[in-house]
């Protein structure tokens, strides 16, 4: 499990002293525990899945590159080094990405799968999609590609 990773990889990077990846593996394990506290219910008291884990990785990853646009257009190169660092050590957590040609691949099969014809199925895809590939797809891209051969 990714949980027990995370714990690991901050004892690592804590003897080996790599602020970096303490920083950021901090980050990732106060992110996780927040969405823990969240999805608590009276009836069950269980964390988020691993998909739920990388579906939260990648949106600390999305918020880290607006960050870094910001930072670019303010002039601090300082600060966006920082969050490109972080980005990097994110990333070690998720899957390989898929390559476009493997999301066309993919997008195609949603779209048969879900039995979509048209834009009003777009939800039934992307839900397809994101029950399969939660960690290993940009799903902006995705949507966009949906949305394409949809409307198309």
């Amino acid at each position: 499990m990714l949980r027990e990773k995370f714990t690991a990889d901050l004892k690592t990077a804590m003897l080996a002293k790599d602020e970096a990846a303490v920083g950021a593996i901090r980050l990732i394990i106060a992110a996780m525990k927040q969405k823990d506290i969240d999805s608590r219910t009276a009836e069950s008291r269980e964390g988020i899945s691993d998909s739920q884990i990388l579906a939260l990785l990648q949106s600390m990853i999305k918020q880290r590159n607006e960050s870094i646009e910001m930072y670019k257009k303010g002039n601090r190169q300082d600060l966006a080094d920082k969050e490109a660092t972080e980005i990097k050590i994110i990333e070690r957590y998720l899957p390989k990405q898929m390559s476009e040609d493997e999301m066309k691949v993919a997008v195609e099969a949603a779209i048969s799968a879900a039995g979509a014809s048209s834009i009003k199925d777009m939800g039934k895809v992307m839900g397809e999609l994101k029950s399969k590939y939660t960690g290993q797809m940009d799903f902006a891209k995705a949507g966009g590609m949906v949305k394409e051969k949809l409307a198309g």
